[in-house]
Parts: C-alpha cells; sequence; structure tokens
C-alpha cells in the first residue's frame, strides 16, 4: 500500500477514535467514573518516590499505562485524543505503525506495576488503536514505598497516603475518633489542612491570643466541619453523590457556598449552600430532566404568565431542614431609593429580632455600569449601617437587570421577601401583565411580606383562610406564628358558592385546636372578599394580614384580576402571602 493511501486511512481512524473518546466522555458522565489520564509529577510528589536513572527496554502491557508527563490532558484514560490538533502528527504514527516504519520504543516512568509515558503518547495511542495487547518501552524505574499493582486504583492509593498525612499532622484519628473523614478525590486532605490553618488565624484574630494547632484542629472540627458532616447525614445527600464520600461533600460545600456568597455579594449559610448544591447537580436522570423542563419552560414562557413553584414546595424544603428552629432566620427585602423612610427595612428588622435572623438586601439597577454609581452605593452604605445600628446582620447587593426575575433567583437563596410597594398590580388586564410585584407574588418560591403605608409589630395576624393549596400553607404558618411568637390568631372564612365553607371552617377549627392555639374564628357570610377580609382586619385591630397568593392559572388572573390584587390596592397593614 501507498503512503499516501496509509496517511488518508489513518485520518479516518483519528476520526474514529475522536467519536470514542466523545461517547466515552458521555458515558463517564452518566457514570461519574473519571476518562482522565493522571499527571506523572503529581503522583509522584505525593507518593514520595525516587527516580532511578538506570533505563531498560522492555515490552510493558498497555492497560497498566494509567499516565502521562505533561500530555495528561491530550488523551483520555484508554489513550484516545481529546482535541482535532493532534490529527496529522497522530496519523502519521499510525501510518508508520501499519506500514514497515512499525512502532518505535516510547519512554516510560515505572512506579509499582503501572507506567506513566514520558514520550510517546501518540503511540500508546496509535497501539490501543490496533488493539496491541504491550507495546516496547525505555523502562525507568521510580521507588516508592508503596507497592502499585495494575488491579490497584492509583487514586485510592494516593488519596490513603495524604489521609495518613492528615491524621498525622491533626491527630483527628485520635482526638475525634467518631467522626468521619473519607475522600475519594485526590488533593481533598491538603485543601482540609488549608482550612483548618485559615481557622487557626481567624480564631487568633477574634480572640486576640495565639491559638495552638490542637486547639484549633479541634474548633474547627467541632464548629465547622462536623456540622457540616451531620447536615449532609440528616438530609441523605450522599445517597445522590454515590461517588463522593463525606470530606468531598463538605469541600463540596464549602467551595460551592464561597462561589455562592462571591456571585450574590451576600452571605450564605451551609445548608443554604448544601440545598442548591443538592438542586442543581443531583445526578439522577429524573431530577436533571425535571431541571431541563424547567429551563425550557422558563424560556418558553413570559415572567408575567409563569405559574411558579407547586403550593407547599417551600414547606417540603423547610421540612428537609429539621435543624432548622426559625423559619425566617435569613431575610430577602429589596431596598428601594423610592422607600424614602425605609419601611421595607423596617420591617425585616422587625421580623429578624422576632426569627433571630440576617437580613440579605437587594438593589435591582437597569445596567451594569450603575452598580458602581454613587446614588446605589450610598444606599447600600446606608442600609448596612442601619442594620449594624439596629445589631442585625446585614449585607446588601447590587445588581442589574429586571427586579422580578433577579428577586425570584435571589429568594432562592432566602426564606422570605419583604418588600415596600406603593403601587401595587392595577385593576386592568394590561396593569396586571406588567406588574413586576405580581409577577414576583407568583413566581417566587417563598412567602412575601408586602409592605404599604404601616409597619406590623405582628401582634394580631388576620388569616384568610379557603382550603386552596396556598391557603393552607397560610394555615400552617398562621400556628407556626401562633406558637413560635405567640401572637393572637383570627381566622376569617368567607362563603362561596364553589366551595362546602362549613367544612373549610372545621378543617380550621381542627387544625389550630391540634396545634393547641387560641383562635378568633369567624364565619363570614356572601359579599365582596377584599372588602370583607379588609374590614374584618380592622374591626379586629389586625396588624397584619395572611392569605395564600394566586390560585387561578396565570392568564386567568391576568385577564379577571384575584382578591390578592384587590387587597393589595386597597390593604394599608402589612400583608403576608404564602405559597
Amino acid at each position: 500500500m501507498s503512503e499516501e493511501f496509509l496517511y488518508t486511512s489513518a485520518l479516518s481512524d483519528f476520526q474514529t477514535a475522536r467519536q470514542k473518546a466523545s461517547i466515552e466522555g458521555v458515558l463517564a458522565r452518566i457514570t461519574g467514573k473519571s476518562t482522565k489520564l493522571l499527571s506523572y509529577e503529581e503522583v509522584r510528589q505525593k507518593l514520595r518516590a525516587i527516580e532511578n536513572n538506570k533505563t531498560v527496554l522492555r515490552d510493558i502491557p498497555l492497560d497498566s499505562i494509567i499516565g502521562s508527563v505533561g500530555r495528561n490532558k491530550d488523551f483520555s484514560r484508554s489513550f484516545l485524543p481529546l482535541f482535532d490538533n493532534d490529527k496529522e502528527r497522530w496519523a502519521r504514527v499510525m501510518a508508520g505503525a501499519t506500514g514497515l516504519a512499525g512502532l518505535p520504543p516510547i519512554d516510560v516512568y515505572q512506579i509499582g506495576e503501572v507506567f506513566f509515558v514520558l514520550d510517546g503518547n501518540h503511540r500508546v495511542s496509535v497501539a490501543r488503536q490496533l488493539e496491541a495487547p504491550s507495546i516496547q518501552a525505555y523502562v525507568r524505574e521510580v521507588r516508592t514505598r508503596v507497592a502499585i499493582t495494575p488491579d490497584t486504583q492509583p487514586d485510592d492509593l494516593i488519596v490513603k497516603i495524604e489521609e495518613l498525612d492528615f491524621f498525622e499532622k491533626t491527630q483527628l484519628d485520635k482526638l475525634k475518633p467518631d467522626s468521619n473523614f473519607s475522600a475519594t478525590n485526590p488533593g481533598q486532605y491538603p485543601i482540609l489542612l488549608e482550612h483548618i490553618e485559615v481557622h487557626r488565624y481567624f480564631m487568633g484574630l477574634d480572640e486576640k491570643r495565639d491559638i495552638s494547632y490542637e486547639e484549633a484542629v479541634l474548633h474547627w472540627h467541632d464548629e465547622v466541619y462536623a456540622p457540616i458532616i451531620q447536615i449532609i447525614e440528616e438530609r441523605g445527600i450522599l445517597r445522590h453523590f454515590p461517588q463522593q464520600k463525606e470530606a468531598d461533600l463538605y469541600l463540596w460545600i464549602s467551595k460551592h457556598r464561597v462561589d455562592l456568597e462571591n456571585t450574590l455579594n451576600w452571605q450564605i449559610d451551609a445548608e443554604e449552600a448544601l440545598g442548591d448544591l443538592e438542586y442543581h447537580f443531583t445526578p439522577e436522570f429524573s431530577q436533571r430532566f425535571s431541571r431541563l423542563l424547567a429551563k425550557i419552560y422558563d424560556a418558553l414562557t413570559p415572567d408575567a404568565l409563569e405559574s411558579g413553584p407547586a403550593p407547599g414546595l417551600w414547606r417540603e424544603e423547610i421540612q428537609k431542614r429539621p435543624r432548622k428552629k426559625n423559619l425566617f432566620s435569613n431575610i430577602l427585602v429589596l431596598a428601594s431609593a423610592t422607600d424614602k423612610n425605609w419601611l421595607a427595612l423596617e420591617q425585616s428588622i422587625i421580623l429578624a429580632e422576632k426569627e433571630t435572623g440576617q437580613i440579605q438586601g437587594l438593589h435591582v439597577v437597569k445596567r451594569k455600569a450603575e452598580t458602581q454609581a454613587d446614588s446605589p452605593l450610598k444606599l447600600k452604605s446606608d442600609f448596612e449601617e442601619r442594620c449594624k445600628s439596629a445589631n442585625i446582620k446585614g449585607t446588601m447587593a447590587i445588581q442589574a437587570g429586571a427586579v422580578a426575575r433577579i428577586a425570584c433567583e435571589r429568594s432562592h437563596w432566602t426564606d422570605i421577601i419583604v418588600t415596600k410597594v406603593s403601587f401595587p398590580p392595577g385593576d386592568t388586564p394590561v396593569a396586571r401583565y406588567g406588574s413586576g410585584l405580581r409577577t414576583m407574588l407568583r413566581r417566587c418560591p417563598r412567602p412575601m411580606l408586602v409592605v404599604r403605608d404601616q409597619l406590623s409589630n405582628f401582634n394580631h395576624a388576620l388569616l384568610s383562610y379557603n382550603g386552596t393549596p396556598k391557603s393552607k400553607e397560610a394555615l400552617y404558618l398562621a400556628a407556626y406564628l401562633g406558637n413560635k411568637w405567640g401572637i393572637k390568631l383570627s381566622a376569617l372564612v368567607i362563603e362561596h358558592e364553589e366551595r362546602d365553607t362549613d367544612t373549610i371552617y372545621a378543617d380550621a377549627h381542627e387544625y389550630f385546636k391540634k396545634h393547641n392555639l387560641p383562635i378568633n374564628l369567624i364565619h363570614h357570610k356572601k359579599g365582596i372578599r377584599s372588602e370583607i377580609i379588609l374590614k374584618t382586619a380592622q374591626e379586629n385591630h389586625c396588624d397584619f394580614i395572611l392569605m395564600g397568593g394566586y390560585k387561578s392559572s396565570s392568564l386567568v388572573e391576568v385577564v379577571l384580576g384575584s382578591v390578592v390584587d384587590e387587597v393589595l390596592r386597597q390593604t394599608e397593614i402589612p400583608l403576608l402571602i404564602c405559597r
């Protein structure tokens, strides 16, 4: 065969190898099994291996070649080419291998019974494509105290050595023998040691003294590491990530938390970061498919017509966090320059004092350039100073975009949204469609506290209850506020031709009785519901109203309006709306 024919055929073989690499990559993402070559230098350093200058020419099994020197990112673990820019070189090697030239010996390092390619990566790739069992190589032995065999996973050995180093340094296997420090990935234990050093540094700053290493290790374990591991175990997160272990997830959560804080310019607690990580990275097909459908739906549906999360989803998320004692410990408040009296912030401070919570402020501007303008920065400074004066932890982020969309996105990392509203949804379809408040109420996955003209000290709530799924969420929240805060509760049931009002009334009565809560239960005849709600609140001296959100389809309520819109337009006291 001519050289030209061999080269043309080799180019076709290269394309076949690249296709195999792509398929291998897809399968790796599905199975979670890495297809990356190991870096020789990284392995050598971690195994504290010592190179020997003596080389020997011999045949070595191709399956025992598991890494490379400097080219570990160019080929997969089975030495399939990962980039097209090597096509001509790879094809020339293949043409030589299938012609008269054959394959010259390669150069490798040997650690135990496995090999790392120093020179000859393309020859190994071609030989594996030709399904050769072995290849001739100049072998330089690298001595190490750790034996590696073809049946042993080198990554596991590297991790084990790092784990031993970690325990030698920290003595945590002796100090905390019941704790789990298992990790699967190389490089994790050195990062844990960095965490301890950083923790020790900040302990010294906080306590204004030198902190011994052992004291820092124990404090880090008890105050940082162990609480996150406990959350992981309580929520069963490891079942979603079977290839990971406790220390892997701890570090992943820690990094994800830092990434979120840098992105959002907010303080994010570990449990919020874990929940976000679980939602976005859960590998099960059903979860990934659900996220894909949600993205498609979001892209195709106007914000004003999106239905938002299912009723009760917020409560389900809360119940996944048994260690969370306060429902509203993380408050999102929308800060606006038009809120001259800081009503939204002042209402949030009252709420934060009740819940021992922190406040995450958000100010949205139209263009990115405005995020560094004097006016928003002054607003941020004043916001944070007011929080500090109230002894409440508070930070404010400035972001460009659409207020409703950004608030809904950020609400995932908080427990409740508080906003001051000067212009509630109008009473025409066009006004309702264009209302950002209405979009937030429908799309945001958290309850929303809307402040109009007055602040509430949360002394007496009026619950408007009609038995719908969202009003049942308001019922649940009313019981929480009654038990947790000891506030006075009144509940209003209005007769409606589409519902069995007697049953709804009885359900509410039974619910509060079950929770040992005194309740002023009011059964009202038919009438204009928004007017009845507001009049009942006034007559009973309630300082805020609690009710479910929009119940009909988005399009129907844009056209016809809703009780929620009517109450928002007329109320003077705050309105707490549940999903």
